[in-house]
């Protein structure tokens, strides 16, 4: 399915645990960070938004990181590649205000077609042919924009909050300009424990994060099908996770030299996605910024250990969601600034260089404003926008370049098969 050609590993297991290290640990702990921070404070809000109790509120995070964690252990492990799934975050916002009309269960009806929806295209393999229509560069350049804000809260958390992001970029950066400390001593890893020591130290985290429930108490609900919700929330909630956090994931994935099938990537969504309605999550989609942080150091062929150590963090997440929640959420904006900002710095780079360095330049920058814009039409992100204004804008000033790829595409297949 997602295959890269080394699923019929005898011992998956044991090769992980083998090809497992200090690099892949802490690239997996500071993915799994950026999920648990402010991910779950869009959650929260959301929930707060559809007036949800606290009881559904935990159901879900639960969801979020239980079900979610095992896809992207069992994957990982079994495919020898990294792929982190986690819940849409556009889509999760799309949720919002349907539940201030539509019951939670009827959100949740819609929430099942939507992955019967992704079932069917990923069966069908019509989303394969239509992203690998779409230019590599364009899709990149949508990535820049949309990891371009992690670089820029970094700036601004280097001024704003100096007395933890400058220490920990400091140590970021000597580590990494020395290769052989950087691999006893992994730069994001050391960033990370650095900014806990100092948070500790301060007395920054918010005070009371312990007091509260400590295990989560899944409910099991039973979807109910209304027209009304399907019509409005089948249709973008697909779009966001195909078109949007899919698209990012194997873009992703592909610069760091995996190939990650976009059909078979739908599928597995689509059956995770229906899983989850009947315990009130969002949508499964492939994790763009997770996978990129699990993907940002050490030897491509060991990445996937990185994204195995995220999913499980998950699963113990998704098993202590009220306590794990507030515990995280206690923590300085700025230390989650620092360190996802961190991790997306190589990743940034390489999405740059993908977009400008060649064909498409031109609907690659427009794929780049739009989606830095920030726009949203019809209930539909920036980053799908994006993608469409660098298409449209490709076809029209470089249809020597369509040309161009047209002619290169047999010896340049391997490589596409990623988009």
């Amino acid at each position: 399915m997602l295959d890269d050609g080394s699923a019929g590993q005898a011992s998956p297991w044991r090769a992980a645990w083998r090809d497992f290290g200090p690099v892949y640990a802490g690239t997996g702990l500071a993915g799994f960070v950026f999920a648990a921070t402010g991910p779950v404070a869009i959650v929260l809000a959301v929930a707060a938004q559809g007036g949800l109790d606290d009881t559904r509120l935990a159901s879900w995070i639960f969801t979020c990181f239980f079900v979610n964690g095992l896809l992207t252990i069992a994957a990982s492990a079994w495919l020898r590649m990294p792929l982190v799934f986690f819940w849409t975050i556009p889509g999760t916002v799309l949720m919002g205000p349907a539940l201030t009309h539509f019951s939670h269960a009827e959100v949740l009806g819609a929430c099942l077609a939507t992955g019967v929806l992704m079932v069917v295209l990923g069966a069908t393999r019509l989303v394969g042919r239509i992203t690998r229509a779409i230019p590599m560069p364009i899709v990149m350049a949508m990535v820049a924009g949309v990891f371009l804000k992690f670089g820029i809260d970094l700036v601004v958390a280097l001024h704003e909050d100096a007395w933890i992001a400058v220490p920990m970029t400091i140590a970021f950066l000597g580590l990494s300009a020395w290769p052989g400390a950087a691999r006893r001593a992994p730069p994001l890893l050391v960033a990370l424990a650095l900014g806990v020591a100092l948070i500790l130290a301060s007395g920054a985290a918010e005070p009371g994060a312990t007091d509260g429930p400590r295990f989560a108490q899944p409910l099991l609900i039973a979807p109910e099908f209304r027209l009304a919700a399907m019509a409005e929330l089948v249709v973008p909630l697909a779009v966001t996770v195909i078109a949007v956090q899919n698209m990012q994931g194997i873009a992703v994935l592909a610069a760091a030299g995996h190939q990650a099938l976009a059909d078979a990537t739908t599928l597995a969504c689509g059956v995770w996605t229906v899983a989850s309605a009947f315990t009130a999550g969002a949508p499964t989609c492939l994790a763009g910024p997770t996978n990129a942080i699990a993907t940002s150091a050490g030897e491509a062929q060991r990445h996937y250990t990185a994204a195995i150590f995220t999913g499980v963090l998950a699963v113990v997440f998704g098993l202590f969601a009220p306590l794990f929640t507030r515990l995280l959420l206690a923590m300085p904006a700025a230390f989650i600034a620092t360190l996802a900002g961190l991790a997306m710095l190589r990743v940034l780079q390489a999405a740059f260089v993908t977009s400008f360095g060649g064909r498409f330049s031109f609907g690659a920058l427009a794929s780049l404003l739009v989606t830095v814009s920030g726009v949203s039409i019809g209930g539909i992100g920036a980053a799908f926008w994006g993608l469409v204004a660098g298409m449209l804008v490709s076809l029209m000033l470089e249809r020597d370049d369509f040309a161009a790829n047209r002619a290169s595409r047999p010896t340049a297949a391997a490589g596409r098969t990623t988009q």
